[in-house]
């Protein structure tokens, strides 16, 4: 029922009940505060069974491993902020490894080493590092470990070499979707003249990369940098692709996926790769970030979000080899909210605890003529009556909210209302001489439809799967509009789907999980029906 929720009108209601979003444990490592401040100091550790959760440390393994820590002080009222700039590492013994002022964590030896934060003085916090792998020469992935350097650094983007025609006499794909095509490109295309094995320094894709030779899109690597070194030795080690056994990301994580900060603060993301293999992998400086809102939040390309002055909910996409994560951070207000409407239902809930996190206070309750005017207008396109007006101001029934949402949805006027929306979603309209029936059964359909309130799965199989002719089965009206196999795949997946799938038809889209196998899916299931 949305009857409080109509009579308590407030846009900041409305537009919490769309972004509301679950609120995920985070569990963290054992951490020690001094008595004197109440604060706590912890390690975020990855997620839930994972093998860092398990054995209470975190593992690298090889010389191009990386884990970027991440540190949160917890103040005795329960208040969290990011405190992984704000605190001083150690190492011990030093030799295993060794952490930046960002937290960020390089091998440098075999071993078992233990790190401490300290923050001012006031708590503290250990985790166990394990090094393994350091006396070993792991063969680098070139879809795994070569493809995402080229996608941060915006080489297979769509203003660079991603674009349909390539860049310069060089074509990749568009953000790496075709690792196969991406190989020959670069390895085997003008006589391999972009990679000399031989003297891997000398290649012209990193001379090109650290602007020693011309280069078009500029300085792209610095040569002491991580990124140089694994593209180094995988041209010192002849360019291999890797084997189709090799394991694949299965999926990202981002930490924390939400939280709670006041206004300007900061927040340091870690970005974590499950792969099929079962094994975990740091990806923080090698992921693509992007803020939904950079008037609310800022995120650097090392995972560094920055708030601004502002209140809202913020999001931050993380995208790593086609898989993507979300960080959501709420900024309150900070207005404190002491009274809140009864809660009728369980929207109510949803919509009322938001607006208590992000400091608030909802509108007033409206009275009961102007309840009765917006949910009619809501739910019929039309005002009330007078003699709807005089009854339902005259009634004392505690459920008279209720019971006026029930025979509104079930009145001849809601489905009217309805069929016609729907009517205009669906182009029902007279296209083409003699399409006038088709367009009077077919609206007629939707209002039977909305009237018997039938179920919307079952509304829309009769109308994806519609045969026969429009006089004697009128969802058909729709097939005859959409009329060929891509308007009906696009159409279908935008309505139903909430999906713009139609970029998949040529590429794979940077922001959507739908693949171009996705969209031939899809699209084989019309030319079958069709």
């Amino acid at each position: 029922m949305l009857c409080s929720t109509v009579k308590s009108w407030n846009p900041a209601r409305v537009l919490a009940v769309g972004g509301l979003a679950l609120v995920f444990a985070v569990r963290f490592l054992q951490s020690s505060a001094l008595a004197e401040t109440n604060s706590q100091l912890q390690f975020t550790l990855p997620p839930l069974d994972s093998p860092a959760e398990k054995t209470g440390q975190i593992s690298l393994h090889g010389r191009h491993a990386r884990w970027q820590l991440q540190l949160t002080e917890t103040s005795a009222d329960g208040d969290q902020r990011d405190a992984t700039r704000d605190v001083r590492y150690q190492v011990q013994p030093p030799s295993i490894a060794k952490v930046d002022e960002s937290g960020f964590v390089a091998p440098l030896a075999n071993g078992i080493a233990h790190i401490t934060a300290t923050l001012e003085g006031q708590a503290q916090a250990t985790i166990q590092l394990q090094v393994t792998g350091l006396d070993t020469t792991q063969t680098v992935n070139f879809p795994n470990q070569i493809i995402p350097i080229f996608t941060k650094l915006g080489c297979n983007g769509g203003g660079c070499h991603g674009k349909a025609a390539g860049q310069a006499g060089f074509k990749l794909s568009l953000l790496g979707f075709e690792p196969r095509e991406d190989y020959e490109h670069l390895v085997n295309e003008s006589r391999g003249r972009r990679l000399f094995p031989a003297a891997a320094d000398k290649s012209l894709l990193l001379q090109k990369a650290i602007n020693v030779a011309p280069h078009g899109g500029g300085q792209r690597l610095e040569v002491d940098s991580h990124e140089y070194r694994v593209l180094h030795q995988w041209i010192a080690a002849g360019m291999p692709y890797g084997s189709d056994s090799d394991p694949v990301v299965t999926k990202i994580e981002v930490l924390p996926r939400q939280r709670k900060l006041a206004r300007q603060q900061l927040q340091q993301l870690s970005v974590i790769a499950h792969y099929s293999d079962g094994t975990l992998q740091d990806i923080t400086r090698t992921t693509q970030y992007e803020s939904n809102n950079t008037d609310l939040a800022t995120v650097t390309e090392r995972g560094l979000v920055t708030l601004g002055n502002q209140s809202g909910d913020a999001a931050v996409m993380a995208r790593y080899q086609g898989q993507v994560a979300v960080f959501r951070a709420s900024i309150p207000l900070g207005v404190h909210v002491a009274e809140l409407p009864e809660t009728r239902n369980l929207v109510d809930e949803l919509v009322f605890a938001k607006l208590k996190t992000l400091g608030i206070p909802p509108s007033a309750l409206c009275d009961d003529s102007t309840y009765l005017r917006r949910v009619t207008l809501d739910l019929c396109g039309r005002l009330p009556t007078i003699r709807e007006t005089q009854d339902f101001l005259s009634s004392s029934s505690e459920s008279k909210f209720e019971d006026t949402v029930d025979r509104l949805l079930t009145s001849t006027d809601h489905a009217e209302y309805f069929a016609k929306k729907w009517s205009t979603i669906l182009r029902n309209r007279r296209a083409a001489a003699g399409h006038q029936l088709g367009t009077f059964v077919f609206h007629d359909w939707l209002r039977s439809s909305f009237h018997e309130n039938k179920p919307y799965d079952q509304l829309v199989r009769e109308l994806l799967t519609a045969s026969g002719s429009v006089e004697t089965n009128p969802p058909v009206a729709w097939l005859r509009e959409v009329s060929n196999t891509e308007s009906r795949t696009e159409d279908a997946a935008q309505l139903f789907l909430g999906q713009r799938i139609q970029c998949a038809r040529c590429h794979h889209h940077p922001f959507e999980k739908w693949s171009q196998t996705d969209y031939f899916q899809l699209a084989g299931f019309f030319s079958k029906i069709s």
